[in-house]
């Protein structure tokens, strides 16, 4: 029996992207992108929603009419009224499927079939047939998980769909401080959106000057940024659905290519790698906590 293709997943953009770049880049994904669904919303500060909302029915227009599926994300962390309203507001309408970016939105969608993203920590089996239980049809896995613990988890879930996080800096933490305002000599309420001079992150050194961590407004993330490229065989061999490729500030196109190619048996892991490295250069890639090893390790 011949295994379906591997599906690609666009994630939504993490980061504060100011509304032309964030535009344009939706559309070049809509027209150029090798990608079966788009993950669409603010996830990490409910602050910056302004900044996109304007051009979220010409975006969702482009991509539907490009035959991509489109989700629509909730915040990864909800405190506010306002908040929960949007997360309620999301799951009453029903164009798209909602992607669950915590579990007070499983609440708001009262069993409506839905996806659950990376932010929701399924760990086991367990958690994800409670999940299934309670309408989700797909779940992205956090992206810590070794490929041991992702094998376990699909196979003992028979009928959920399961994606992995298999490109970008990886999401490591949300919390209601903003980290990223306070080194910029600022508070979360008079923020200034200073997050935006930073597209692609913070970078976060040791007092040792090494790479650590990054900052992205509320969100801390790896320094690396994850790619499982390489390891797309395990991935298909582990019964993985599909792959979720997390927007960076590179040729995400080719990104693009180059996983639809690795999923396609077209081209091979060392070529695949050394191209990504063209595509993104001056990043360090890391592939460790699918190994069983330190995060920010690359296991070749």
């Amino acid at each position: 029996m011949t295994q379906a293709r591997l599906g690609l997943t666009l994630g939504p953009v993490l980061f504060l992207w100011d509304e032309a770049r964030w535009r344009d880049f939706y559309f070049r994904m809509a027209d150029e992108g090798e990608v079966d669904t788009v993950v669409l919303g603010e996830v990490v500060c409910s602050k910056r929603d302004h900044f996109h909302l304007a051009s979220m029915p010409e975006i969702i227009d482009r991509l539907t009419a490009a035959g991509k599926t489109v989700r629509l994300a909730t915040l990864g962390l909800v405190t506010l009224e306002r908040e929960r309203k949007s997360v309620r507001k999301l799951a009453e309408q029903e164009d798209y499927e909602v992607e669950v970016g915590e579990l007070s939105a499983v609440a708001a969608l009262a069993g409506k079939p839905h996806a659950v993203g990376p932010l929701v920590n399924v760990y086991n089996a367990a958690t994800a047939k409670v999940l299934a239980g309670k309408g989700a049809t797909s779940i992205c896995l956090p992206p810590e998980l070794p490929v041991s613990s992702i094998q376990t988890i699909v196979r003992g879930t028979p009928g959920m769909a399961f994606e992995v996080f298999a490109f970008g800096r990886v999401p490591l933490a949300i919390s209601a401080r903003c980290a990223h305002a306070r080194i910029k000599g600022l508070t979360k309420d008079n923020c200034q959106f200073v997050c935006g001079s930073d597209p692609d992150g913070l970078p976060v050194d040791t007092l040792d000057d090494q790479q650590f961590l990054a900052l992205n407004g509320v969100q801390t993330m790896s320094s690396t940024c994850l790619s499982l490229l390489g390891d797309v065989a395990s991935l298909r061999a582990a019964g993985v659905d599909s792959l979720r490729l997390s927007p960076q500030v590179c040729d995400m196109v080719e990104v693009a290519r180059l996983f639809r190619a690795a999923a396609d048996g077209a081209i091979g892991p060392i070529e695949a790698m050394a191209r990504l490295g063209r595509a993104y250069p001056d990043m360090r890639f890391s592939n460790g906590f699918f190994h069983g090893v330190a995060g920010h390790e690359f296991v070749a």
